[in-house]
This record gives C-alpha cells, structure tokens and sequence, in this order.
C-alpha cells in the first residue's frame, strides 16, 4: 500500500465542566495524543485539528457537535491518495433506542459532544459503540460501513486514504458487521486496586433526553425530535434522513476495517482521576494506547496494540478489555502506517 504522503488528525476532548456529567482526563488524553501524534508518527503540527472545552479564554475551537463535523469535513476535504488520516475522541458515549423498524429492543451508540448534539455510531448487526476503527478505502463507489455520520466522511476520500478513528468512550466493541473476530471477551478479572477515583464514560439515555427535552422544551421521548427541533441541519444524519432511506444503507463488507475497541460490549470505559499524590486525569484506554506506543519504539501491528493495551489495563487492575475486529490480513497491518526504519514520514 502507498506510504501516507500527508498526515492529518482531529482530536476531540470532552470534560463537560461544572455539569453533573464532569469527566477530567479527556482533555489531557487529547493532548498526549498529539505529542504522540507528532513525535512517534510524524504528524505536522499545522495539520493537527484540537477541539476541547477548556476553561473559557483558551483560544482551542469548543467541541460541540457542529464543530467536530466541520472539522472532520476540512480534514477530509484536504485528503489525497495515500494519506493516514486520525480522529480520536475522548468523552462520554450514550446509547440510544435504534430506529429501525421489528426491533424495538435494539440500542444505538453515539458520541456526546459538549452541546449535546449526538453524533450517531452503530446502525450494524451489534448495539457497540466505535472505538477504534480503521477504514481503508478501496471503491468508493462501493464503499460501505456501519455508521451513517462517518460514512459521508468516508464515501468522499480518495481511493488508498487511510481514516482511523479512536474513540475513548463507554460500551465499544463489535461495530463492523461481518469482521473476524481476532482478539475478543474473555472472563472478567476482579480486582479492586485501582489507583484512583474512576467515572464511566456514559451518560444515560434517560439524561440525554433530559438535557434536550429542557432545550426544547417539548414533550416526548423521542429524541430525533428534540435533535432536530434544537440543532436543524446541523444534527446527525440518522434523524434526518427518512426511515426507508436509513434502511437501505448495506452493512460493511469483509475486509474493509478493523476494529480497536476499548472495552467489551458489556464493559464501560474508565476516566480515571488521582485522588492521592497529583498526577494528571486521564482516559484509561487512551492511556493505555500510549503508554504501549511509549514503550514500544517500533512499528506495531493493530494486533499487538491491542494485546499490550490489554495486559496494561489488566495489569492496573481495570475491569475492560479491549478487542480486536478484522480480517487477518488487517489484524498485522500497522497501526497509522507507522513508516519503517528505511522510511520517512
């Protein structure tokens, strides 16, 4: 596959300040993800998108859910063959009821930007939220993937792009349809010696409603109307869109991603904060992740990531697990083309 000529990336932190729904590592998972970015992988800092809700002042652009879409919408605008392309969100997931019809029991996934404004995941075979998800585009005019608000993203970059999402947030697991299986759940391990205070990174689906229902100020439980009603054009795809439109939207063909998840469908993923002797908050799978990248300085398969994240979390006695979703080919691609010794970025 052609080396990435361009490297570019979105990064997206979500603390959500003195509300009720407060996390506190987000921000600082941002970050330290883009000094790994730039060191480790070679990444332009010019080509580095930040998007957090730091304290008022800061001059970083406020991730809400407008302001991630036009974000990715510039980074993808700008692509061309052959470039490796990032965006990693850390914050809260929720999940949502599915809208497609004879499976009222179905659950959605989405990402909760600092506004509320959902930014919709699964519409697949699975109720998983995206973790970590590697699309590597072949056609475009064939090109086909489980989530409706990326697709449009994906559908418009050039054949040989790679676009990987990291997305540090709670229920991950199983997103694409049809993917092998190639490192999955295993029993959990108990243990109770956690270093600090740690919050899920989800927000109910019953106080997702709640925030929007007093912002509309309308009645009912559906929340693609309450979407709709506050944000218009700019709310996900998935409310916008008619439902025999949504329908014929076909599942992700084998081969065509690979999943990094950060916990297991049943787990939730931990945002821990010291609570004795200082130290930074942080996400514990986007920890995880760096701390692998850290102390490993070559170039690693999606595989090994994902098996020395594992062992780093079960080693600091965190109960989520991280998964592996391609085919095998993709299970030994290297995680963002990290170039070789006898390459340059």
């Amino acid at each position: 596959m052609e080396k990435g000529k361009k490297r570019m990336a979105v990064l997206v932190g979500c603390n959500y300040p003195n509300t009720k729904y407060e996390l506190h590592g987000c921000i600082n998972d941002v970050i330290a993800m883009r000094e790994v970015l730039i060191k480790r992988f070679g990444f332009d800092p010019s080509r580095i998108e930040l998007l957090t809700d730091a304290p008022a002042g800061s001059s970083l652009v406020v991730p809400t859910g407008a302001n991630i879409k036009a974000a990715l919408n510039r980074m993808v605008d700008g692509a061309e063959a052959g470039d490796v392309l990032f965006f990693h969100y850390s914050g809260h997931g929720a999940r949502i009821p599915s809208t497609k019809r004879g499976r009222p029991f179905r659950q959605d996934e989405a990402i909760v930007p600092t506004d509320f404004n959902l930014i919709t995941g699964n519409y697949s075979h699975y109720v998983y939220l995206i973790c970590f998800i590697v699309f590597k585009t072949k056609d475009m005019k064939s090109h086909k993937f489980a989530d409706l608000d990326f697709r449009q993203l994906v559908n418009r970059l050039p054949k040989g792009t790679s676009f990987t999402i990291l997305s540090d947030s709670c229920h991950s697991g199983g997103l694409i349809d049809k993917e092998k299986e190639q490192i999955g759940p295993y029993s959990i391990i108990q243990n109770n010696g956690k270093e600090c205070c740690s919050n899920p990174k989800t927000i109910p689906f019953q106080s997702v409603l709640q925030h929007l229902s007093s912002l509309t100020r309308i009645s009912t439980s559906d929340i693609g109307t309450h979407l709709l009603e506050f944000f218009g054009v700019d709310a996900s795809i998935r409310f916008r869109l008619p439902l025999h439109e949504l329908e014929s939207f076909e599942s992700l063909k084998p081969d065509e991603g690979i999943l990094l998840s950060g916990c297991q469908a049943n787990e939730t993923s931990a945002d821990m904060n010291p609570v004795k002797g200082g130290g930074k908050a942080y996400g514990a799978f986007s920890d995880a992740v760096q701390r692998v990248l850290k102390e490993n300085s070559g170039a690693l398969s999606n595989r090994e990531v994902v098996m020395m994240a594992r062992k780093v979390l079960e080693e600091k006695g965190f109960d989520q697990h991280p998964c592996l979703y391609c085919s095998d080919d993709n299970a030994e691609a290297k995680f963002l083309w990290q170039p070789t010794d006898d390459q340059s970025c």
